[in-house]
């Protein structure tokens, strides 16, 4: 009897643990992100957005020997009591030059969550619900919806989203 697998799909979530001395500073990424919202301009490259994205790649590599390039970067902030629409950060009909997989960090959260939708063979309308908080990622396929959700009442939260390739 044998068992091959045809395919999977694997989540990736963890803190971002810097070395003492080059943490991220998620203020620098937070004023990034406002000051491309309100410029209405691309995310401008950054120490603190280069730390994270090289520790992402590194850490990967490192770890599940995947190796990633970075394709796109932005960041966003959600208002209090909000939800995005579901999103998907590929292109159906361009599947060649699409990233294979999405980022999002926790810049600045508060009760902030990520439901991700997924199809696990006949069962098609499977969720993960994961609590995004302050320094931590969660990376998944590009070809899943997701949405994210600000359950405070009070806050902004920001998220830094980053798109990959796999290599």
């Amino acid at each position: 009897m044998e068992k091959k697998v045809l395919s999977e799909q694997a989540l990736y979530v963890g803190d971002v643990s810097m070395p003492k001395g080059f943490e991220i500073d998620r203020n620098e990424l937070r004023a990034n992100i406002l000051e491309s919202s309100v410029d209405n301009t691309d995310f401008k490259f950054s120490r603190s957005w280069d730390k994270l994205n090289t520790y992402i790649q590194e850490n990967m590599n490192l770890k599940y020997n995947l190796k990633l390039r970075q394709k796109l970067s932005w960041g966003n902030f959600y208002k209090a009591s909000t939800s995005t629409p579901p999103l998907l950060e590929v292109d159906l009909m361009n599947l060649n030059n699409s990233a294979d997989f999405v980022l999002l960090y926790g810049v600045k959260v508060k009760d902030c969550l990520v439901k991700i939708f997924y199809e696990d063979n006949r069962r098609k309308a499977e969720s993960w619900d994961i609590e995004l908080i302050n320094n931590m990622f969660i990376m998944f396929p590009s070809t899943n919806r997701y949405y994210i959700a600000n359950n405070s009442n009070d806050s902004l939260n920001f998220v830094q989203t980053i798109t990959y390739e796999s290599l």
